[in-house]
């Protein structure tokens, strides 16, 4: 019989290593512990205090440069603190792991600029200490100044980074999934053997951007390869996502916007020989709640006072200034030099539209489909419309103070989630992160994933079949 149990929320807590992450301009509060994040008691704190709330995991987000578009100048990133100064994601997760024993962590990773042989050890080490509780969100860099860190005189074209990108995970898939054999690691101490020599090979890659001959320098984890996330809405990225992806960060302005998004990336898995649901699907959303509706009022008064619209410009690479023109000034009449601000989600070509307009809409919270403001049961009441009527599975939760925003849903949403049928009431012990996304018994990919062809030796020595981008498919970017 169908299982007809609601479905349950999966949620994940979005942070960087980092001051100002989304929200700008909330690190001033003086509840806030952002400026906490170079020390190591920051990430036990919020650690454990997501465990407490058996959150799926905390996703770290991260960027390899500076948001310097702006005013024409990294200054207002600087002075704003807008992603600036940022740290390794990855180091924070062995502290965290150290004092949690159920809560999962995403770390971000770029494809672009850094070789994957080492980038492979490491995230086989974090699988290992963190007993299979790592996933790695695949991307390929977007900012101007992280090509010019890595040497390069201008971004690598969209497109090509997502070529790159694919042939980046196919090295890894072979370090992790056919370098080393199950039972290679024997521990033989009376004949002193240690791992069995002919159950460990070179891949010997030798592609268009990568030569690498292996074999891969850690004993197979728990995972091998760690869960794979993506954030994408680009129909290269789609392409992406339908081979590689086991989680898509996905969004939409409507409920049919949402469903059309996720549909085409099922469609795109089945394309590459996956079952249509062997993606889960995560949004970005905004939760304020309160005990009744006078607390989340002043919440909300108090949040949107210290927004920044100027650390908004800086995050979305502005080429326009708004804040330099009078309020009645039509947009239409402001000249653009330059690409569009991606994030600011300006829509010029409504005429009447005016600076005032803009600078109004910056100053909020960035309230789009995924928004709710409320008391405990408004919120879930909206969570649930999101799982079933929108479709997602989960949210990655923004913070607006640390540790506020997930202190109050831990204490206020997830007990009436829970009434619901809707969150876990405990973690199962001893789970992997994909096994508390997919279910008991799925630690590892599944055979229909692409990774799971280099399980068979004989596959390394076969070229991969190149990642072909289709003609686009109508998407709403994510």
């Amino acid at each position: 019989m169908p299982d007809r149990s609601p479905k349950q929320l999966h949620v994940n807590l979005f942070e960087m290593n980092c001051v100002s992450h989304i929200v700008h301009g909330l690190w001033v509060h003086p509840e806030n512990n952002r400026h906490r994040f170079n020390d190591i008691d920051y990430w036990t704190e919020v650690a454990q205090l997501c465990e407490h709330g058996t959150f799926d995991a905390i996703f770290l987000a991260d960027v390899i440069g500076a948001y310097d578009k702006f005013r024409g100048g990294p200054e207002t990133a600087l002075k704003e603190a807008v992603q600036i100064p940022s740290n390794d994601p990855l180091l924070v997760i062995p502290a965290m792991a150290a004092v949690t024993s159920g809560l999962g962590f995403g770390a971000t990773f770029s494809t672009t600029y850094e070789p994957p042989f080492a980038f492979a050890r490491r995230m086989s080490t974090l699988d290992h200490l963190t007993k299979g509780r790592v996933g790695w969100n695949i991307v390929t860099s977007y900012l101007p100044n992280a090509a010019a860190n890595f040497g390069y005189d201008a971004e690598v074209p969209h497109d090509h980074r997502y070529e790159i990108a694919d042939e980046y995970c196919d090295v890894l898939y072979k370090l992790w999934e056919g370098s080393w054999d199950d039972d290679a690691v024997i521990q033989d101490r009376v004949n002193r053997v240690y791992t069995d020599p002919s159950k460990v090979r070179y891949i010997d890659h030798a592609g268009a951007h990568f030569r690498v001959a292996g074999p891969h320098l850690t004993q197979p984890s728990r995972q091998r390869t760690p869960v794979l996330f993506q954030a994408t809405g680009s129909p290269a990225g789609m392409e992406f996502a339908g081979r590689h992806a086991e989680v898509v960060f996905t969004g939409g302005l409507t409920t049919e916007a949402v469903r059309r998004n996720i549909a085409n990336m099922r469609a795109k898995a089945v394309a590459h020989g996956r079952p249509a649901d062997d993606i889960r699907f995560i949004v970005q959303a905004g939760v304020i709640v309160g005990r009744n509706d006078v607390e989340v009022a002043d919440k909300v008064a108090k949040y949107r006072a210290l927004l920044s619209v100027e650390g908004r410009l800086a995050h979305s690479q502005s080429v326009i200034d708004y804040t330099a023109y009078p309020r009645d000034t039509k947009v239409s009449e402001i000249k653009v030099v330059g690409a569009q601000p991606w994030s600011t989600q300006i829509d010029r070509s409504k005429a009447e539209l005016t600076v005032g307009d803009v600078l109004d809409q910056l100053a909020g919270f960035n309230e789009d489909r995924f928004f709710v403001a409320g008391t405990p049961g408004t919120v879930a009441d909206e969570i649930e419309r999101w799982l079933d009527v929108d479709g997602i599975d989960g949210i990655n939760l923004r913070q607006y103070l640390s540790f506020e925003t997930a202190r109050d849903f831990i204490e206020l949403v997830v007990p009436e989630l829970r009434r619901r049928g809707r969150f876990r009431e405990a973690y199962v012990p001893g789970e992997t992160l994909r096994e508390r996304l997919y279910g008991a018994g799925r630690a590892r990919l599944p055979d229909s994933h692409f990774a799971a062809r280099y399980r068979d030796p004989r596959a390394l020595a076969e070229p991969a079949p190149p990642l072909r981008f289709e003609p686009p498919v109508k998407a709403d970017a994510a």
